[in-house]
């Protein structure tokens, strides 16, 4: 078993994105600028926000925090992204989610400029991955794809079994590993709530992506032996050991599976960094083509 580490990958996929902006602005242009507006003060988003502003700093994008409070209105918030959209020097921006309960996420997410839409979201570019077209994909996705390219994963071919069917990771990741192209070319199974023996399916799998929001969900016996395990989760459970009260774990009994797998993504370290720097790639590409660089 060998421990996949996001993190050293993903400050691969930041320098590569750090130089192509120092060449950028060392011939004058102006640093690409990323937006990301946040409604109410959920703590879980303020932090995933700090992370991504973080990120932005350390490849020389910048960045924009725009705070709304809980009470925003969805027409006052789709103004809000309509004037983001005609900003010329704003070349990407995500509305953080969860929104509040008032507020339509999809009619948000259409009201986006899909060149802007750096999180992958908008109908038009899910639309384009599903077609193979070129398109803003989703970052979690992306940044799975770009771990298996790092990491040199040959996929043609292989039984890659998804855990979820989200329309943010399962559904566009089985789009995205169907294509004819270089990392990808797999047979894709996904399994949701409905599906049946699932377990079984589950042990089949050469690759196996959990992405289903439940803390350790898959167990030793759901993974066959050499299978590629990907923790896509993200979970909170208590740990009075922790100052915190609380410890975040995946959607895979990393302990149990570990010995049976011959790569693991930890939580956290896996995933979560490759999401980030897929984000920030996506900033690079919308800005390269705001300003037909391209």
């Amino acid at each position: 078993m060998s421990v996949i580490d996001g993190k050293s990958l993903a400050s691969q996929i930041k320098a590569e994105i750090a130089q192509k902006i120092q060449y950028y602005t060392s011939k004058g242009l102006r640093p690409p600028t990323l937006a990301v507006v946040m409604v109410g003060e959920d703590p879980a988003s303020a932090a995933y926000v700090r992370n991504k502003m973080k990120a932005c700093q350390e490849v020389g994008i910048k960045s924009m925090d725009i705070k709304m409070i809980d009470e925003t209105t969805e027409s006052e918030l789709i103004a809000q992204i309509h004037s983001l959209n005609a900003d010329k020097n704003i070349d990407g921006f995500i509305v953080q989610m969860p929104l509040p309960a008032h507020i339509d996420a999809n009619k948000i997410i259409e009201n986006i400029d899909p060149d802007k839409d750096v999180d992958g979201f908008h109908p038009l570019n899910l639309g384009k991955i599903m077609l193979g077209l070129p398109a803003l994909a989703p970052a979690t996705p992306k940044g799975i794809i770009e771990m298996f390219r790092l990491m040199n994963i040959n996929l043609a071919g292989l039984h890659v079994v998804i855990l979820g069917r989200s329309n943010i990771v399962g559904k566009p990741l089985a789009m995205m590993l169907l294509q004819k192209r270089q990392w990808a070319n797999a047979t894709v199974t996904v399994c949701h709530s409905k599906t049946q023996n699932l377990k079984q399916i589950a042990a089949q799998a050469d690759v196996l992506i959990a992405a289903i929001g439940k803390p350790h969900f898959v167990k030793a016996d759901m993974v066959k032996s050499g299978a590629i395990v990907v923790d896509v989760g993200i979970n909170s459970i208590p740990d009075p050991f922790k100052k915190s009260g609380y410890r975040l774990v995946g959607d895979v009994d990393f302990e149990a599976v570990k010995e049976k797998a011959s790569w693991i993504t930890p939580v956290p370290g896996g995933v979560g960094q490759m999401t980030v720097a897929a984000l920030l790639q996506n900033t690079l590409e919308a800005y390269e083509k705001n300003l037909n660089l391209l």
